[in-house]
């Protein structure tokens, strides 16, 4: 009962910190909402079970949905964070860039506001996984701790399956793989309760004082950070040789039950004719977190770190990071031949960090 009543209260605070730093946000840029022509509406097909002449009869409807995740506002959209603009248009309502050498902000754009970060929590799963030296090669089992019962999330993983530790963490990272990231979590000494515990305490080791870990999966909403917070955290992780490989694999073949099973990447950047430079990588979606992505990546022979939460629609985050590679690749005349950079003031900071 006191976990309980200390992640409601936690909740409660996010909410009123996020809506009082978008009230000032808001009223600093001098912002206005955007017009609703400006949110692309998506069709789906709906079944419905209709009595038609006293028989049971099922249709199917055409309905349309505004926006991403059916229309239904994310957490950063219900604190207002979606009317900050910024001079690239991005879809995302925060980003963050830094210069990895030396810390300096490059872009930022409500970076300093806790959000829900979804599967971006995979990556501090992986850091303690590999921080905890325990056997990456022991067998562990899939069991109905794993499965998803809050977000009924699908998985190429089922009750039973048996990977070792590596592979887990492999496809959890790759791929994005919940049952894996449980797993991990449920394997630790002390069990899932004792790995969250781990997590928080590397977020605290790390000065990643706005976030706060439930699970190992992400599917949690109460999984909050801010952008400000997993740079920390990327830049710890691209320390670890494991999480750049097992994060950048466009696909892998991975022992499952003692056969081969394919597995993919759910980055579209990671594809061999992006043209992206990517070092580490994690993407990340619920609903009321919108597209998220983290990653460290060499633009224009500078090495940056990019976090990007909250985007609306399935191709928004690779769309903003692209747009925010070009905008960067822009400022090599500034930074000539550097990795660097020059020192001072970020080149752009929107209202609301």
């Amino acid at each position: 009962m006191k976990k309980l009543a200390v992640s409601a209260l936690m909740t409660v605070l996010c909410a009123t910190v996020l809506a009082d730093t978008a009230s000032a946000a808001v009223k600093k840029a001098g912002v206005r909402r955007p017009a609703a022509e400006s949110v692309q509406p998506r069709e789906r097909m709906v079944k419905r079970v209709v009595n038609v002449k006293g028989k049971r009869k099922v249709v199917y409807q055409k309905v349309t949905n505004v926006g991403d995740a059916g229309g239904r506002p994310t957490m950063g959209d219900l604190a207002g964070l979606n009317l900050v603009r910024d001079p690239l248009d991005l879809k995302s309502n925060v980003a963050l860039v830094l210069d990895q050498a030396n810390s300096e902000v490059l872009f930022e754009k409500n970076a300093g506001v806790a959000l829900p970060i979804a599967s971006i929590t995979k990556m501090m799963t992986g850091l303690v996984v590999v921080e905890a030296n325990q056997d990456m090669e022991e067998v562990l089992t899939v069991t109905d701790e794993d499965v998803d019962r809050e977000k009924f999330s699908s998985s190429r993983l089922r009750v039973g399956d048996r990977l070792t530790r590596r592979n887990m963490l492999h496809i959890a990272l790759m791929s994005s793989e919940n049952r894996a990231a449980s797993a991990l979590g449920r394997s630790y000494p002390g069990g899932l309760s004792a790995f969250v515990q781990a997590m928080n305490a590397k977020a605290q080791d790390l000065g990643m004082n706005d976030t706060h870990y439930v699970d190992s999966s992400g599917l949690s909403k109460l999984n909050v950070a801010s952008a400000r917070d997993l740079a920390k955290l990327v830049q710890a992780a691209y320390e670890h040789p494991m999480l750049r490989e097992f994060s950048t694999d466009p696909k892998a073949m991975v022992e499952k039950n003692g056969r081969l099973a394919m597995f993919g990447t759910t980055n579209r950047l990671l594809a061999p004719n992006s043209g992206w430079e990517i070092g580490l990588q994690k993407t990340g979606f619920i609903n009321e977190a919108g597209r998220c992505m983290i990653m460290q990546a060499v633009v224009e022979g500078r090495a940056v770190i990019m976090v990007l939460l909250d985007a609306k629609g399935s191709a928004a985050r690779a769309a903003d990071a692209t747009r925010m590679k070009k905008w960067l690749a822009a400022l090599k005349p500034d930074f000539p031949g550097t990795i660097s950079g020059a020192s001072g003031a970020s080149p752009y900071s929107a209202a609301g960090m």
